[in-house]
This record gives structure tokens, sequence and C-alpha cells, in this order.
């Protein structure tokens, strides 16, 4: 029998929880939480090295997957879906692959992470420039490997995030992000420790290759999509956080550039027409500060 994975092994220190009063569970399990952030911290330089890849891919036109099962899935699954109104991505850039479908976002489907044949299914929607990050606790679920094994065979660069830094996917990957979230607080639950790991890491993988392909203005949200009222409040916030100007000159240059914050925000700051601030921006792809330099040599 192999060596059990650190998410499967028992953890001594909440052997008593069954006897626990509620309270003292409960700081039991925050204790245990409070770990994950410090866990997390250990692998940023092989985030980084993910990151890079993601940017790269996504820069050159091509498309970032994600790829997991229950828990894992489920976090790639918000992840990209938050990516389209947080960062004004277009639809299909970043998509998620979850086992066993969309039916499995909301229902129990343990035994899809075992379907190879569906893993490796996902790789005929990859292609080669691509980027496939696999999600998985244990960093040896077969629909993943699967589709990390195909993805690489069509020339895809390949990810592994996994709570398990001797994961046995590693060797087939370009970059393993393993980290070591120790055993969980109710043995083998990896929707605790490993769960939260794993969204901390995709938010910050997401947010910094979004951050780093211009996708916003300082730590402004200039790409947003601003969908419902509480949004367009939020863009006329930014603009006018971004440039100084009033509520009423930001929702104005708002009007004029056709509800695009991050052109109203290089109208602002540059002095300028919303037509030459879009061309300002397409011919810098987006870049804020770039474009300002190109229409009057200011960052």
């Amino acid at each position: 029998m192999s060596a059990l994975a650190r998410t499967e092994q028992r953890n001594p220190r909440s052997a008593g929880m069954d006897r626990m009063p509620t309270l003292d569970l409960l700081r039991l399990v925050n204790e245990e939480d409070r770990a994950v952030p410090d866990a997390v911290g250990k692998v940023l330089p092989e985030l980084a090295a993910a990151v890079e890849l993601a940017v790269a891919a996504l820069s050159a036109g091509h498309r970032v997957h994600y790829v997991g099962a229950g828990t894992s899935g489920r976090i790639a699954v918000l992840d990209a879906a938050e990516l389209i109104p947080t960062f004004g991505i277009e639809p299909g850039r970043v998509v998620a692959h979850l086992a066993g479908g969309t039916h499995a976002l909301t229902n129990p489907s343990e035994g899809a992470e075992d379907d190879e044949s569906a893993g490796a299914a996902v790789a005929g929607e990859v292609v080669a420039g691509d980027l496939v990050v696999g999600l998985t606790a244990s960093g040896r679920t077969p629909y993943v490997r699967a589709a990390l094994v195909a993805a690489r065979a069509r020339g895809a660069a390949t990810v592994l995030i996994s709570a398990n830094p001797a994961a046995p996917i590693a060797s087939t990957v370009d970059v393993h992000v393993g980290v070591d979230t120790g055993p969980e607080v109710l043995t083998g639950s990896t929707r605790m420790k490993a769960g939260t790991a794993q969204k901390l890491i995709l938010n910050a993988f997401s947010t910094a290759a979004m951050v780093r392909l211009g996708r916003t203005y300082s730590n402004l949200m200039t790409d947003m999509l601003a969908s419902n009222e509480k949004l367009r409040d939020r863009q006329v916030r930014i603009v006018a956080e971004a440039t100084g100007v009033d509520v009423a000159a930001a929702r104005e240059a708002l009007r004029a550039s056709a509800g695009e914050a991050k052109v109203a925000v290089v109208t602002l700051l540059a002095g300028t027409d919303a037509h030459r601030a879009r061309d300002a921006l397409a011919a810098t792809h987006g870049y804020v500060h770039d474009a300002l330099r190109l229409l009057n040599g200011h960052a």
C-alpha cells in the first residue's frame, strides 16, 4: 500500500473533536485554518512561475483551462466565472472543466474523478500554446492526471496545484504548486484546509495574471463590467479615485467614453478625448501607464 498523502493522515490535534464543546471545536478549526496562508506563502515562487505561463498564453491569444474534480473543480468554476465581471476578460479565455460536468456543481459526483477518458477528452479543447491547470488536493486524481498528460501531448503548458508536495502527477507537468496544508482537522476532508489553500492560490494566480495583463490601473478594477446599478456606481468611483476628479466629472467622462472606465481614466489623465484614448490603449495592449506615455509622456 502506498504512503498516505498528508491530507489523508489523521490529525492528532483533533482526535477528541467529537467530545468538544462547540466553541472549543470552532477554535480548533480556526487554529488549523490559520496555518493555510503561511503554507501558501512557501510556494509563491512556483505560483509565480505558473502566473508567467498564464500571462504568456493569454498574451498570445490562447486560453487557460482549469481542470478539477470535487471541491477543487468547484473552486475552479467559481474563479473562472468571476474573472469576466471583475476584469472584463472575454468569455471562453479562462475556462473550467469539472469532472461530472455542471451536474457536479451542486450534486455529489465523486465517481467522476476516476473517469480518465473524460479527463483525456478535455484535451480535445486544448491547442498548443494554451495553459492547462490541474487542481487536485491529493495530487493523484485520475481525471486531472489524464487531462494534463493529454494536454501536454498537444503542446500545451501544464501546471498542477495540489495539497501534496509529493504528488504523483507532479512529474508530468511543467510547474507544480504543491502546498503542504498537513492533515485535515476532519481526516481526509479536503474541502477544509486543502480547499482553502486552493481558493487562496487560484485567487492569487488569476488576479496576478490579470494585473500583469493590464486589466487594472493601480489597484482599481478599470476593466470591470458594470452590469448593475451597484457596479455602475462603483465604476464612477473608480474613475474618480484614479484621476482625482469629482463624481460629476467622472460620470461625464464615462458617458463620453461609452461606459469604458479605462478609456475615461486615460481621457482625464492625459487631457484628451475618448477616441485618442481608445486608440492609445489599443496600441499599448490596454496598459494605462503605457497609453499615457504614448499620449503625453507621463505615467
